[in-house]
């Protein structure tokens, strides 16, 4: 008997950092998600006061009208944009704040477990913080223009060509730190294993990047619809960083996902607010490093295969009337191609969000079960 006891001793002592860990994990989600909450009314109150609201466009980046699109979201003129901000700020602030918060609550409570919430660290955190704050700043300029008839684009903005380049100074500045500081040239594919890239890594680095950018950027076109599909993401990869013990990167992607909830709160049809470029190119870019932190760039095009499909139809579509002269969608992106079959706008999004839960849970079981020793 007296050995039965001390066997499950043994199992609960073990289970102590697991139980810290998860802790952790959830615990900076929900933080996440207050602080977020919490600032909300602040921001919505200076955008309104400021009327810093979106202008339907009217072209697009070729300079060919957008009828059917621009007369679909007549309505949604005006309405505030620049919501983004609310995430990734509160992120900033949490993590940054999280080294006095949890020891001050931890001290407060007399639970010193709460002392290592804290997911700040130079090997995990610094480099997506980075680049979450720089694409969100340049998004922020963006938007901002974009509101003011101001810019390098027809109708206010920087012109395609100039956030492109801007994204890849970005990817390019995160590529060089991992290959040249680092040293990581390699490159996991589930359940078969490691291949090292040697320089070949930096292109590889940099397209993930913007493929998760500009797919980000393209799917937020419809209420709610982007931030689903993002809350979805960065719960997968908090749940893969924890299975590979990366357990401030999973605090960091947990405090994301729960900042994004509360900003859905305020975001679903009809939306209060919108995300814009300094949300949705934020996230997306964080979103691309955050994949090749954990080595699963693959995975990455599984969880998020709406991306796949949503930039895919654009190409598609710019493909088939260069040369063919003819559409092959209604319109693009493919969430406007449903909207212009007659779908409602909440249907396009659920259906969105549900196709997503499903292939995120398909890419988890993957990256899991394919992760290896």
């Amino acid at each position: 008997m007296q050995q039965a006891i001390d066997v499950v001793q043994v199992a609960r002592f073990q289970d102590i950092p697991m139980v810290v860990n998860t802790l952790k994990v959830l615990g900076t989600g929900l933080f996440g998600f207050l602080i977020a909450f919490s600032i909300t009314p602040l921001w919505t109150h200076i955008l309104f006061k400021y009327k810093i609201g979106i202008r339907i466009k009217e072209s697009s980046v070729q300079g060919e009208k957008l009828t059917f699109v621009s007369k679909l979201h007549a309505g949604k003129a005006g309405t505030p944009t620049m919501g983004g901000v609310i995430v990734w700020v509160s992120v900033i602030v949490l993590a940054f704040a999280s080294e006095n918060l949890f020891p001050a609550i931890a001290s407060w409570l007399s639970i010193g477990s709460i002392a290592k919430l804290d997911f700040l660290s130079r090997s995990e955190t610094w480099l997506p913080l980075f680049i979450l704050g720089a694409s969100g700043i340049l998004g922020l300029v963006d938007d901002y223009m974009s509101v003011r008839s101001k810019g390098t684009n027809k109708g206010g903005g920087l012109r395609f060509a100039a956030r492109f380049w801007w994204l890849i100074a970005i990817a390019g500045s995160g590529a060089w730190w991992f290959y040249f500081k680092l040293g990581w040239d390699t490159i996991h594919i589930p359940a078969v294993g490691d291949f090292a890239l040697g320089w070949w890594y930096i292109p590889l680095f940099i397209f993930v990047i913007l493929f998760s950018a500009i797919s980000s950027n393209e799917t937020d076109g419809l209420d709610g619809l982007n931030g689903g599909v993002l809350i979805m993401a960065f719960s997968s990869f908090a749940l893969i960083s924890f299975f590979q013990n990366r357990m401030d990167l999973a605090s960091f992607c947990a405090a994301i996902a729960g900042a994004l909830l509360a900003f859905l709160w305020f975001n679903v049809p009809p939306a209060r607010f919108f995300m814009g470029d300094t949300g949705a190119m934020a996230l997306g870019t964080t979103l691309g490093v955050v994949a090749m932190m954990t080595n699963s760039a693959l995975v990455l095009f599984i969880i998020v295969f709406i991306y796949v499909l949503e930039s895919g139809s654009v190409l598609i579509q710019l493909f088939s009337k260069k040369v063919f002269g003819r559409k092959v969608f209604l319109s693009a992106p493919l969430h406007h191609h449903f909207e212009a079959m007659g779908w409602p706008e909440p249907k396009v999004v659920m259906r969105a969000w549900i196709f997503t839960g499903i292939t995120a849970m398909a890419g988890i079981l993957i990256a899991v079960l394919g992760m290896g020793k």
